[in-house]
């Protein structure tokens, strides 16, 4: 069968099965084909940093050039504040981005829009939609699952419960599925706003709406509080698969170090001679503070009488 080609069924766990034609002597032919799976690509062995590194096929995104009226400059911190000091570790690096401003308000009741394009944004893992109003105003939001381009959404006590649509949680049914959720009224959504993600509305009680988070968790938002209908869209974020350490260091993500292999002064864990296993101390943060399950939330935190149920591990 030389010079013919044969087809290998390629089949992963909750993969739809693909037919890639390959060479009769099993090679893996050009070096940039790749293999499509739901909402992901993969690509063949070429190096060992390629071999499980998934991307996005970005199937939902219909424009490259976002709206420049919408943008905004990201200067790089690297983690310092203004002393020079680090604050927060691991940050440092990546490419160059600029911030896209979200209308997380949703605060214009009662004007349609009309999706014109949906967008990748380098700042988050959902994906962006950008609204047209009919009084020429634009507008990003997050994109829900399924709102297409030309799909009209409208904000208010009035719209109707379908994707994209924001109103107050008093005047969504129970057990309708939400993202974008305020905790503060007129504050702008704080809560389910990465992709895949959304929470359920449980229940209202008086002044309240019962909210079951992603986590699990089982809380009270205030009944004037806005929220976005449906799910965030871009589910399959959770399954790429990084590949190798230099795809972090572009998204500005450092190494992160082992205290054990610190001097002592820098960490709890560091100092001792050879591989000493911190003198059967319990793991503890850079500051002292003890790690893998021990609780930090302040019990007197004014929220914790709003929340009904702790999240599950």
């Amino acid at each position: 069968m030389c010079g013919e080609a044969r087809e290998r069924k390629i089949q992963g766990k909750g993969r739809i099965p693909v037919q890639v034609a390959l060479p009769a002597g099993g090679g893996g032919g050009p070096k940039s084909r790749k293999v499509v799976t739901v909402g992901i690509k993969q690509y063949k062995p070429t190096s060992p940093g390629r071999r499980f590194q998934t991307v996005s096929d970005f199937a939902e995104i219909t424009t490259s050039k976002p709206e420049k009226s919408l943008l905004a400059p990201k200067p790089k911190k690297a983690g310092r504040n203004c002393y020079g000091r680090i604050t927060t570790r691991h940050q440092g690096g990546g490419n160059k981005q600029r911030y896209r401003i979200i209308d997380f308000k949703r605060n214009k009741d009662g004007v349609p829009a009309k999706v014109a394009t949906i967008e990748y944004d380098p700042n988050r893992s959902a994906r962006i939609a950008l609204l047209h109003y009919v009084d020429g105003e634009k507008r990003y939001i997050i994109h829900p699952k399924g709102l297409k381009v030309g799909d009209i959404v409208v904000s208010g006590p009035d719209a109707d419960i379908k994707p994209g649509n924001a109103l107050p949680l008093a005047n969504i049914p129970v057990g309708t599925l939400i993202h974008n959720v305020e905790l503060q009224p007129g504050k702008g959504a704080a809560i389910a706003r990465s992709a895949g993600t959304s929470i359920q509305l449980m229940g209202k009680e008086g002044n309240y709406a019962i909210l079951r988070m992603p986590s699990s968790e089982m809380r009270r938002v205030l009944i004037t509080c806005r929220a976005t209908i449906g799910e965030v869209g871009n589910a399959e974020h959770s399954n790429i698969k990084i590949g190798k350490a230099g795809r972090k260091r572009w998204m500005g993500v450092r190494p992160t170090v082992r205290g054990t292999v610190m001097n002592p002064v820098d960490h709890p864990h560091g100092g001792g001679e050879g591989k000493n296993k911190s003198a059967g101390r319990h793991p503890v943060t850079p500051w002292g503070v003890p790690t893998k399950g021990h609780r930090t939330r302040n019990k007197k935190k004014a929220s914790s009488r709003l929340i009904i149920r702790r999240r599950k591990k």
